[in-house]
């Protein structure tokens, strides 16, 4: 062998590689942009293949669309691995493991699906049923491309069927079990896989392997897609919108509530809003504010919080029951409980204390007690907080060094009678 077919060797083996992403959370538009880059990184780098480390409990079926897309047109082989052991490919994770060309768990995993319990009940399964069937078709279209249990991947969808990593190995779901990454390339490798672009015999046994992480700008999507991030935002966003319209000039809660808003509006542009729930929100301000300026004797509150919990609880709307999102209850509970003392304290000392009586200028004199410093034929001077005032008396005659009080302003002459 010459010196040049050595030199071309070492360099093909060098050449080998491995990309290595790891998706650990909800499903979601971040997770869709993080594969698609883990996708093209790879084709870039002309690694062998592209393995997704895989923990989750569901997520939008929308973004799992989009990741299937990905996954199923690439023109690298993409691995899903469910690791490391106690992970779970639940619910919009099942239909991402299947469309792997390679689908793998480490032991101690599970894959299945994961109905949540809703308040609708019945009705709410009576509207999810289109849905549902959908979702059956398509986790069948995907199985049957990849030769793997239809059966089972449609019971997965329908009966919420959850299986452990030996199960679905037996059952023709995955592929191979594996302790580790390495473990897992070692066993894949020699297999010959079909991409979009033609078959490919994998090289992986000494592959170099490379972790991608999520770069910042996923980082703040995924943040922003959380639906506890996008209610909390929305909430601070009318906090702070409200305290600077009724204090106009204080500058930062408007500009920190702006801001607040738009994020909250984008985020909630990122999932499956049900406009209801939005609607019921702004109403139970709109019932929180009329409290304070309204004698309800505590309705409109009560009403503001009930308005405010069923529009928490309904303003993410899923399109099915295998979509795994939803608004926390201790931060719903939290968020109410903030949200009606700000309005029927915070607030309501604001406007309290705008409607004082004035302790200023013409107005804030009245009421007040003057002595006069001259008798008053009904008309003379009074002396009030060591100020002289023209003054005139409503009880006829009153002599110099009495106690009045000042009872109304007549061009800046005051209206005075005596105190009792």
């Amino acid at each position: 062998m010459g010196f040049g077919s050595v030199f071309q060797a070492e360099e093909e083996t060098e050449a080998k590689r491995a990309v290595v992403i790891s998706v650990d959370g909800s499903i979601n538009p971040s997770s869709a942009e993080y594969i698609n880059s883990g996708i093209k990184h790879a084709r870039e780098k002309n690694a062998e293949c592209l393995i997704i480390k895989l923990n989750t409990p569901g997520g939008l079926l929308k973004s799992t669309r989009v990741i299937v897309t990905d996954i199923l047109d690439s023109e690298i082989p993409v691995v899903v691995f469910v690791y490391p052991g106690g992970s779970q490919a639940a619910s919009a994770g099942v239909f991402i493991t299947l469309a792997g060309h390679i689908a793998a768990m480490a032991p101690g995993t599970n894959i299945g699906a994961a109905h949540p319990v809703t308040l609708q009940g019945e009705q709410d399964s009576i509207m999810n049923e289109k849905a549902t069937n959908d979702a059956a078709a398509f986790i069948r279209t995907i199985s049957e491309k990849r030769a793997r249990n239809i059966q089972w991947a449609e019971d997965a969808v329908r009966k919420s069927l959850s299986i452990t990593e030996t199960e679905a190995l037996e059952g023709g779901v995955i592929d191979i079990i594996a302790v580790s990454v390495q473990d897992l390339l070692e066993k894949i490798d020699g297999k010959e896989i079909g991409v979009s672009s033609g078959k490919k015999v994998l090289d992986t046994k000494k592959s170099e392997v490379i972790n991608i992480e999520m770069n910042f700008q996923q980082k703040i999507l995924g943040l922003l897609s959380d639906p506890n991030i996008a209610y909390i935002l929305f909430m601070i966003g009318i906090y702070g919108i409200m305290f600077e319209l009724y204090n106009p000039g204080t500058i930062f809660p408007g500009v920190i509530g702006g801001i607040s808003l738009i994020l909250a509006f984008y985020s909630l542009h990122t999932l499956p809003v049900n406009y209801a729930g939005l609607a019921l929100i702004i109403f139970a301000v709109i019932l929180f504010i009329a409290e304070i300026k309204v004698v309800s004797y505590g309705l409109l509150s009560i009403g503001g919080v009930i308005s405010l919990i069923l529009g928490s609880i309904m303003l993410i709307d899923a399109e099915s029951t295998l979509e795994v999102i939803k608004i926390s209850w201790q931060v719903i509970l939290v968020i109410v409980i903030l949200t009606a003392a700000f309005f029927i304290f915070a607030i309501g000392f604001g406007i309290k204390a705008q409607s004082r009586k004035p302790t200023t200028g013409i107005e804030g004199i009245i009421g007040e007690i003057g002595e006069t410093i001259s008798n008053l034929e009904p008309e003379g001077q009074i002396s009030v907080h060591g100020e002289l005032w023209n003054a005139e008396s409503l009880d006829g005659s009153i002599s110099k060094g009495t106690k009045v009080k000042v009872t109304q302003v007549s061009n800046l002459k005051l209206m005075v009678r005596k105190t009792t």
